[in-house]
């Protein structure tokens, strides 16, 4: 086994590794050990009790950081006529239908969340193979197919995240970065597990929160306990 660096081994200095801690200590200790030379992304992981290889206990959604996500995001838009100016006007950083399309099948993505006006879906619809694998493909449920592009783009710069569990039944996504006061990062970590807590779906079985675990893009994760983000 690989030996831990000396900026490893100072990060892990004071942590329990089974311990469970209250989510606001677990945010207090991760902004601490945050200590990269760039600004580190905090992320949130849940272990959720589901097999997402079935359909009614897939976990899938959009969340409102009311901190927002410390991030520039580039939105594309797939809309043509006046929905595309009003895209424009809008402020998305890529606007075209047909034309785009063929940018991103050949590989040309120079946006972080796609966002399509309801008639584009045909065009749309073929690029499954490339933008599904991002987790970019637009989809009505999270509000990425929408004519009200305005709000749509408004609420995609703004903070707002989407969720999808994964196989192993993990969901991750970033909650602010290490920049954010720890009352900032609290306040988006509560949100987003309110709002994947919100979306346990019918087949869920048993324990739907199994674990939780907060970490920086550099430093160790902090195990949280489940209870004491979930408002029990």
């Amino acid at each position: 086994m690989a030996k831990a660096g000396k900026r490893t081994r100072k990060a892990r200095e004071g942590l329990e590794a089974e311990k469970l801690y209250d989510v606001a200590e677990a945010v207090k200790l991760v902004k601490e050990r945050a200590t990269a030379k760039f600004d580190e992304t905090i992320e949130l992981a849940m272990n959720l009790g589901v097999d997402p290889r079935h359909a009614d206990q897939m976990v899938r959604g959009v969340c409102q950081l009311p901190s927002g996500s410390g991030r520039s995001v580039r939105v594309a838009v797939f809309a043509k006529g006046p929905k595309a100016e009003e895209a424009k006007a809008a402020g998305a950083d890529v606007v075209g239908a047909d034309d785009l399309a063929e940018k991103v099948q050949a590989g040309d993505i120079d946006f972080d969340r796609c966002i399509a006006t309801p008639d584009m879906m045909p065009v749309v619809g073929r690029l499954g193979k490339v933008l599904g694998p991002r987790g970019m493909m637009p989809n009505p449920k999270v509000g990425t197919v929408t004519n009200d592009l305005e709000e749509a783009i408004k609420a995609s710069k703004g903070g707002q995240v989407e969720f999808r569990v994964e196989k192993a039944g993990i969901v991750h996504a970033g909650v602010g970065k290490a920049s954010f006061s720890e009352d900032q990062i609290l306040a988006n970590v509560k949100a987003l597990v309110d709002s994947i807590v919100k979306a346990k779906p019918s087949g869920a079985k048993g324990t739907y929160v199994k674990k939780v675990a907060l970490s920086s893009t550099m430093g160790p994760g902090v195990k949280i306990e489940p209870s004491s983000v979930m408002g029990a």
